[in-house]
């Protein structure tokens, strides 16, 4: 089996980028007051969180301006896209996992095992 502790991408695991990266995934692009105002980042942390996306190769930024204001709009590429979604199912594998073991265990309230215990 693979090792576990590996399945979930550390690049979107961190709370912040997981939060920039849904929002990105269901949505054609997103500009940078968009991101801030729906993540509550500040500027230095989401440039921060978005640089290292890019680095990643999962997300692809432009930079134009729209009359004389700069404005930068960023776009998950497909590599983020799949990472994304890989993350998404990962998640939903441990769940389930831990779901059957609950369930083989026989614990909901209380476990049969001294070293699981149910959490609801």
């Amino acid at each position: 089996m693979a090792n576990k502790s590996r399945m979930l991408d550390p690049v979107i695991h961190e709370p912040a980028r997981l939060t920039i990266i849904t929002i990105l995934r269901y949505v054609e692009a997103a500009e940078f007051p968009f991101l801030l105002r729906e993540t509550g980042l500040t500027n230095g942390n989401l440039v921060s969180h978005m640089r290292r996306m890019e680095m990643a190769g999962y997300v692809s930024v432009t930079k134009t301006f729209k009359g004389r204001r700069p404005c930068t709009t960023y776009r998950l590429t497909p590599l983020g896209v799949k990472r994304y979604d890989e993350y998404r199912a990962a998640v939903r594998s441990l769940v389930n996992r831990a779901r059957s073991l609950m369930r083989r265990t026989g614990s909901s309230s209380g476990s049969t095992h001294p070293s699981i215990e149910a959490v609801h």
